[in-house]
């Protein structure tokens, strides 16, 4: 372990600045916080480049664990006095154990139905924590994992890290245009199944989900152009009986993805 006390240490103002996109994207690493979170990580044999820690913070055994474990794998340790790691930390109270991770880079030609039989795609998604708790509801529905299109938002923001509660370390992803992607779905014969309020046929409508299958999900706000549906090879609607006129993207996302694993 090596210990550091300023927090204007060089290493410190590296890791700091990872909270940034821009520093996460030049760097190709990322932040993440908390007992649970780093041992999700270190489960999911994630590339560990350091691991910062407050001894005083420190009160699990099974954190202690972690670090005796990861510092044995050469892992760098340094330990910051308690005001010092508050400076790195993003939450609150925080539970005095952070590491820096490296970005897997994996492109959408590594995946096919093979090893990614069913998932999801998110057009431009605006807000990271969406995207994390997707990539939680893929996990848990047993997908294969999530491709990004069409500059989303960061995948490894510390919001997105959270929400996805470990499953960003277990599930595939990628990035791609949606050029890229329509190509590389109709090459491997995927069949695209698109959520619009103008679909033609009602969610529930949908006798069976066949696969391989990738469900396609426009922005926020947007939603998918009329090109991107047109690409979809079936487009469908969630009711909305209410005043509301659109639901969560996570919400959305949920809802049909436990539909298509139920008719799947």
């Amino acid at each position: 372990m090596i210990s550091i006390t300023s927090p204007n240490n060089p290493k410190i103002k590296l890791a700091r600045a990872l909270k940034q996109r821009k520093a996460r994207e030049e760097s190709g690493l990322f932040v993440v916080e908390g007992i649970r979170h780093t041992g999700e990580a270190f489960e999911a044999g994630a590339e560990f480049v350091s691991l910062w820690v407050a001894p005083e913070l420190l009160k699990s055994d099974y954190a202690k664990s972690l670090v005796e474990q990861l510092e044995g794998r050469g892992v760098p340790v340094y330990t910051l006095a308690a005001e010092v790691f508050e400076t790195l930390a993003e939450k609150d109270n925080p539970q005095g154990i952070l590491a820096v991770l490296r970005q897997p880079l994996r492109g959408i030609d590594q995946l096919q139905p093979a090893n990614f039989p069913w998932g999801a795609a998110l057009v431009s998604p605006q807000d990271p924590g969406n995207i994390g708790t997707i990539l939680r509801t893929l996990d848990a529905v047993g997908a294969a994992g999530l491709i990004l299109l069409e500059q989303p938002a960061d995948l490894y923001h510390p919001s997105a890290v959270r929400a996805s509660m470990g499953a960003l370390f277990w599930l595939p992803t990628a990035t791609a245009s949606f050029a890229e992607f329509h190509a590389w779905a109709r090459r491997h014969g995927y069949i695209l199944y698109g959520t619009s309020t103008h679909g033609s046929l009602p969610y529930e409508q949908m006798q069976e989900y066949r696969r391989p299958a990738i469900l396609v999900l426009g922005s926020e706000r947007e939603g998918l152009t009329a090109e991107q549906s047109a690409a979809c090879d079936y487009l469908v609607r969630l009711p909305m009986k209410g005043h509301a006129t659109s639901l969560n993207l996570a919400v959305a996302a949920g809802v049909m993805l436990y539909e298509m694993l139920l008719k799947g």
